[in-house]
This record gives C-alpha cells, sequence and structure tokens, in this order.
C-alpha cells in the first residue's frame, strides 16, 4: 500500500477503488488511512502486540477527526503498547464487558443465593432492584465511575443507614467483578466515598408502655381480632430477645421444654441458643399446634410459617397508642431491662446472641445456669409489666435491682 504524508489536502485528493484501500503515513509509522469502495475513510492504527500478533485498530472517521488529532490520537495508542498494553484487545472487551444489570444478576444467583441468609439476599435484591439498577443498571461495568456511585450515595442521603446499605452493596459487586474478571483489577469505583453518619435508634419500651402493649395483646387475643399465632409472636420476642426471623420460623422439633430451651441449627449468627423463662413457656405450651405443620408461628399457606408480622403489628402497636414503636425494638426492650436490673454486658450479649467478636470472646464461657437465670429475671420483669393495667402504678422497669 502506498505511503504518504496524510494531509487534509492529500486525503481530499483519494479517490475511492473497488476494493479497499490502505494509505500509511511516512511520518508516523503504523498510522494510516483506510478508504473503502463506497468512500469512507476511517483513521487506522497498526501494531503488534506482546504476543506477536498484528491488530489493526480504528480510531475514527475522517471529518470527525482531522490529520492531526488522528495522528496524535495514534502515538498515545503506540505509547500505550510500548507498556505492553493491547488497545485492540481492550476495546473488544469494553464492547462485550456486561452491564451493571448483567452484574447484578450474576451477584444474586451466584453469591448472595449461594453464601447469605435468604432475608439478606432478599433485602440485596430489593435494594438492586429500588436503587442501583434505576440509577446505573444499563451502564457497562467497566464504564461505572466513582463519581457515578457517589451521585447514586448522595441522591439517598436524606435516609443515611440506606444510602450506606447501597454503597456497601456496590462495593462488595464491583470486588466480585474483579475477581470474575469483568473489571481490571484497580480502584474500586467506591473506594474514597464517605459514608453518611448514621444515628442509631435508641428506643425501648417503658413499664407503662410494656402494661399498653400486654393489654392490647390480651385484648386481641379474646376478640379474635388477631390471629393467637401472632400474639404468641409478639409475646415470645417480649420474653425471649430474640429475633424476629427466629421466632417466626421456629419448629416446634427446636423446641426443648425439659431443658427451657430452644436450640436454632441455624440463625444469623449460626448455631444459637434461646434460653426459656416462665412466661415464655407458658406462651408455648398454649399456642395451638397443628399436626401437618412443623411451624411453631403457624402462617396462612399449609405447612408453613407465619412471614409478615409488620401488618399485624402495626394494628397491635396502634391499640396500645404505640405508634413509633418497630418490632426490632422489642428486642431492645430485652436488653434494656437486663441492663437496668444491673446484669453485665458478656451476659446480655450471651443471651441475644450477638455476634461482636469482643462480646463473644467475653460470654462463650459461661455456664448455662447464670444464663438461664438471667433470661428467667427478665421474663418474670417483662410479664408483671404486661399484666399491669395502663392507668394504674406499672413496675419500674429502671429499677438497678430485681427483687
Amino acid at each position: 500500500m502506498p505511503k504518504v504524508k496524510l494531509t487534509k489536502r492529500q486525503i481530499d485528493s483519494i479517490k475511492p477503488g473497488d476494493r479497499e484501500q490502505v494509505f500509511w503515513d511516512t511520518e508516523v509509522k503504523g498510522f494510516g488511512l483506510r478508504v473503502r469502495p463506497g468512500g469512507s475513510r476511517v483513521f487506522v492504527v497498526q501494531y503488534r502486540n506482546a504476543a506477536g500478533r498484528t491488530r489493526k485498530l480504528s480510531l475514527g472517521r475522517y471529518g470527525r477527526l482531522t490529520p492531526a488529532e488522528a495522528r496524535s490520537l495514534a502515538k498515545q495508542r503506540l505509547a500505550e503498547v510500548a507498556k505492553g498494553e493491547d488497545p485492540a484487545e481492550d476495546r473488544s472487551f469494553a464492547k462485550t464487558s456486561p452491564t451493571i444489570r448483567d452484574l447484578a444478576e450474576r451477584y444474586l444467583t451466584e453469591h448472595a443465593a449461594v453464601k447469605k441468609k435468604p432475608r439478606s439476599a432478599a433485602e440485596d435484591r430489593r435494594l438492586l432492584e429500588k436503587h442501583i439498577l434505576p440509577a446505573l443498571g444499563n451502564t457497562k461495568v467497566l464504564a461505572v465511575t466513582r463519581a457515578d456511585v457517589a451521585k447514586l450515595h448522595h441522591g439517598l442521603r436524606g435516609t443515611p443507614y440506606l444510602a450506606n446499605r447501597v454503597l456497601a452493596l456496590a462495593s462488595k459487586m464491583f470486588a466480585l467483578a474483579e475477581a470474575w474478571g469483568l473489571r481490571p483489577q484497580g480502584p474500586n469505583p467506591t473506594l474514597g466515598i464517605e459514608r453518611f453518619k448514621e444515628r442509631a435508634r435508641k428506643r425501648y419500651l417503658s413499664g407503662e408502655e410494656l402494661a399498653r402493649l400486654g393489654a392490647a395483646l390480651a385484648k386481641a387475643e379474646q376478640d379474635g381480632s388477631e390471629s393467637p399465632y401472632v400474639v404468641a409472636a409478639i409475646r415470645l420476642l417480649l420474653f425471649t430477645g430474640a429475633r424476629r426471623g427466629e421466632i417466626l420460623s421456629l419448629k416446634w422439633s427446636e423446641v426443648n421444654f425439659s431443658g427451657a430451651r430452644i436450640n436454632l441449627s441455624d440463625s444469623k449468627t449460626g448455631e444459637k441458643v434461646i434460653y426459656l423463662n416462665e412466661p415464655a413457656l407458658r406462651v408455648l405450651a398454649e399456642v395451638p399446634r397443628q399436626a401437618d405443620n412443623p411451624h411453631v408461628i403457624v402462617g396462612a399457606r399449609p405447612g408453613s410459617h407465619l412471614v409478615n408480622l409488620q401488618k399485624p403489628w402495626t394494628r397491635v402497636r396502634a391499640r396500645a397508642a404505640l405508634d413509633d414503636v418497630r418490632l426490632h425494638d422489642i428486642r431492645h426492650s430485652f436488653g434494656a431491662v437486663a441492663a437496668a436490673s444491673g446484669m453485665g454486658l458478656p451476659l446480655i450479649g450471651s443471651l441475644m446472641g450477638h455476634s461482636q467478636p469482643a462480646t463473644t470472646a467475653r460470654y462463650a464461657h459461661l455456664a448455662d445456669d447464670p444464663q438461664r437465670a438471667a433470661a428467667e429475671k427478665i421474663g418474670q420483669k417483662i410479664a408483671e409489666a404486661l399484666t399491669q393495667e395502663p392507668s394504674r402504678k406499672v413496675v419500674n422497669l429502671d429499677e438497678r435491682r430485681m427483687k
């Protein structure tokens, strides 16, 4: 193919032939102009990669690029080749690079579904579908920048906890993208984005509030406005300090009445023992059993457990005038009663199944008897408050010692 100095005048004078032609520049070796029979003119750069293969990379159309701009771009690409890179391979990889939507689906099927609890996996899917995919779903994984992620994070500043969870999920996804070869090793685009400060919510029920809740549960039980399984679930949450999922998915095979304990083979923190006080045992003894259902808290579908406790809880708390109380605050109340009663943090952490390494190291050696005794005291304290008349003087939950 002919060699010429690629200038505007020279290029304009080239007549298309009956087949493709390439005119190579006399100033930059490997820089050329491809002219097709239809008349299109495209700047190209040709080089030999580290493996010895000859590669040709299109730089852009003549008209969109001037000869000087194209020559400068060719020099940049040849400089990359000198460093051992392969611009043509990188461009091909970029074209076939998956989108964030593709990455999200792989994350859910190959990571979340395999390595996370079902509830955590479901929450990841919710965060993806509601926040990440609407913002970045069609963007190539390779093209996402720190600015893109920062914009997404900043857009959720009104809900700091949610914003930080979205950022953490994005960080994990990009780390996996690197491990899976979908993105070059390098700075994660979430790196350097400062998390919002989260203010921990400290809400627990006072003695008066426990009395109102107890009255609301009793009335719901009497008039049948709530399922006995709903009432039992809320009472068990109160008396045990267990997590909602642990109570809702509880099976009779995991309940040991003689040992006054629940033995969970799996929970958020792995195997777990929940110690049962007398009030909790009474609740379990009174729960109606279904012969064809292994669960304690029976759901609407045959053989299933109750899944949604939020709607019943909203009705119960409204009846008790506790509109700002979340279900999780019941768990906080268990711990608060324990702390107000003078129990040490290691013992409380053990009873509630906390996962912090320092706490675990301090309470793992405790014997069953102190734990059972502590659980018994807490249960009795809560049971006493639940049975009080809301309008009467109730048990003071802040006294430092139990009688």
